[in-house]
């Protein structure tokens, strides 16, 4: 199953990309165990890779926010905004079933379900990275056109990630 998954995903993203219209460029790289690593193979900065993390509501529901690769949810912010009191990243496994994608590939064009985007305010307008679905894959995607293809809501739902 794993072997079959990133192709998959890869093919999702890429068809959902243009079924909206949406221009993505997909880069081939290395495998990568972490974001910084993944922004040191691609040449970028940490915060030019955009986070597709998944969200799960107490209801059983999901949502993406999207966030900087230096940043990380403010959970106050998302719940305040969501008006709810209760929000959580899920296990792996439930991130891939309500997905379809595993960790690290992560992004909101192909999911097997079209949950609600939320992408923060800090997120740089032009040229950005995310998940393309399968490892070793990385999609790059003007921000500003992403937004509007996923009828996203922009709103200040991250925190500066403390000093390491």
């Amino acid at each position: 199953m794993e072997d079959q998954l990133p192709a998959d995903g890869l093919e999702r993203m890429q068809r959902d990309a243009r079924s909206r219209g949406l221009h993505v460029d997909v880069v081939t790289r290395q495998q990568a165990g972490s974001l910084v690593e993944a922004a040191g193979l691609m040449g970028l900065e940490v915060h030019e890779i955009v986070k597709s993390l998944v969200v799960k509501h107490k209801d059983g529901t999901f949502l993406f926010a999207l966030i900087p690769g230096d940043r990380s949810i403010s959970w106050p912010k998302l719940r305040a905004l969501l008006g709810v009191n209760k929000l959580s990243l899920p296990r792996p496994e439930v991130a891939l079933a309500a997905t379809g994608y595993e960790r690290g590939t992560i992004t909101p064009l192909g999911a097997t379900t079209p949950w609600p985007v939320y992408v923060d305010s800090s997120v740089a307008a032009g040229r950005i990275c995310l998940g393309a679905g399968a490892h070793g894959h990385s999609a790059f995607v003007d921000s500003t056109e992403l937004i509007s293809a996923l009828n996203a809501t922009v709103a200040d739902i991250s925190d500066a990630e403390a000093p390491g």
